[in-house]
């Protein structure tokens, strides 16, 4: 069975951090690509971070809403995505999904508000 989960979310001040992760369960997450999506109340997902693979090589693409905030890392050997969100804002507030191969985890929610 093919899966992803996210984990990660909570709540936060404005400037601080969150780091999500996205495990891959039933295929190699090093392999494919994978994307980051997130949901504001009464919105559809927006991409926010496009990687074209998570193995070595890949290149990464950041909305310029959170270029130079937001950074992306793996862990092959645990088949995790993480995204490291930095120097947050309240409008970074949502639900986060991972997506890869068409499939979406169950999401994680960020608050930024003091």
């Amino acid at each position: 069975q093919v899966s992803l989960v996210e984990i990660g979310g909570g709540l936060v001040e404005p400037g601080g951090s969150l780091r999500l992760s996205c495990t891959a369960s039933g295929f190699n997450l090093s392999t494919n690509g994978m994307s980051w999506y997130r949901r504001t109340p009464g919105k559809s997902r927006a991409l926010i971070v496009n990687l074209s693979s998570a193995g070595a090589g890949g290149v990464t693409f950041f909305v310029p809403s959170v270029k130079d905030r937001f950074t992306i890392s793996s862990d092959n050997h645990a088949n995790t995505v993480y995204l490291q969100m930095n120097n947050l804002r309240p409008e970074d507030t949502a639900e986060y999904f991972c997506n890869s191969r068409g499939l979406w985890g169950q999401g994680t929610q960020v608050t930024v508000s003091s």
